[in-house]
């Protein structure tokens, strides 16, 4: 498990989603199972589990144990899947939202700088749209925006126009093709967080990831039950804000409405006010874990279902 992928926040996440040893559970994200083992590990023979993942990779690394239920589908399908499974509802979902080791440290699969590989990124490897697809297609305009809004990187339109003054003398097919095309916009000394910002942007477009964490929130919501939560891992500050928001108020946006009593209209209170954050241990054991936020909340409403 640990060559695979070493999962973040473990403990404090497992133990803020199993309330009931008995009950139906979730992992969003399966990736390479170490939440979905531990949340195993914790539950009893009555107990079930829906593992969720669109890597083939992920799936194939899935435990044989008959109370876990593997689904290779986009996470934002959830709720399909809990009406197909069960009549109850869910006791809690769990969504650990960043990339797993065995996808950056697998060097065809292109997420990563660190290694010479076709410019793919595509969490299911069966997607018709890689990161080359984008860098070859999209408008100077549009590889700006999602540069800027996905990646946040600073000076987004001189990177933009690198990126369509490099294709139009031959199509950039590599991560070297990538990293050499921008290589005047890098900044000294801060190459690989520069890089890191922009590779995250192509990723997120690619996997249409803010879109589906979208519909995943919202179908999470509708699939718990009543006191069922919601557990979920966030890595940037994009993804962590619609989570936040989506907590308080019921859409990413933030915006709360309230009936005429003055109480929200929100499915989900929290648990934590302030994200749970990995220790300084884990953090040295593992780089990967020093972004990472925990949040948790509870289902108030009456089920959706």
């Amino acid at each position: 498990m640990s060559e695979y992928h070493n999962p973040v926040l473990l403990v404090e996440s497992v133990d803020a989603l199993v309330q009931n040893p008995g009950g139906f559970y979730a992992d969003a994200t399966f990736g390479g199972g170490g939440h979905s083992r531990e949340i195993l590990r914790r539950l009893g023979p009555e107990g079930h589990l829906m593992g969720f993942d669109r890597d083939s990779d992920a799936i194939a690394n899935a435990p044989q144990d008959e109370r876990l239920i593997m689904v290779h589908n986009n996470f934002r399908f959830i709720h399909n899947y809990t009406l197909l499974n069960t009549e109850d509802g869910l006791d809690g979902i769990l969504a650990d939202l960043g990339v797993s080791s065995h996808q950056f440290d697998t060097a065809e699969r292109g997420f990563s700088f660190r290694y010479s590989a076709p410019l793919d990124m595509r969490m299911n490897v069966q997607g018709t749209k890689t990161a080359a697809d984008i860098v070859n297609s999209y408008t100077q305009e549009e590889l700006e925006k999602v540069l800027k809004i996905y990646g946040e990187v600073d000076n987004a339109r001189r990177v933009a126009q690198l990126i369509t003054a490099a294709r139009a003398k031959a199509a950039i097919q590599t991560t070297d093709d990538l990293d050499n095309a921008i290589a005047a916009a890098l900044p000294t000394f801060a190459e690989h967080k520069y890089l890191a910002k922009v590779y995250q942007a192509l990723r997120i477009e690619v996997n249409e990831e803010m879109r589906s964490l979208e519909k995943f929130l919202q179908g999470a919501a509708a699939s718990l039950k009543k006191g069922g939560r919601l557990v979920v891992i966030t890595y940037h500050s994009l993804e962590d804000r619609m989570v936040k928001n989506f907590i308080k108020s019921g859409n990413i946006e933030g915006i709360e409405s309230k009936d005429v009593f003055g109480r929200s209209s929100a499915p989900l209170k929290a648990v934590n006010r302030k994200p749970i954050l990995p220790s300084e241990e884990e953090i040295e054991s593992n780089t990967r874990a020093r972004s990472a936020k925990l949040r948790v909340a509870e289902k108030t409403g009456e089920d959706e279902r």
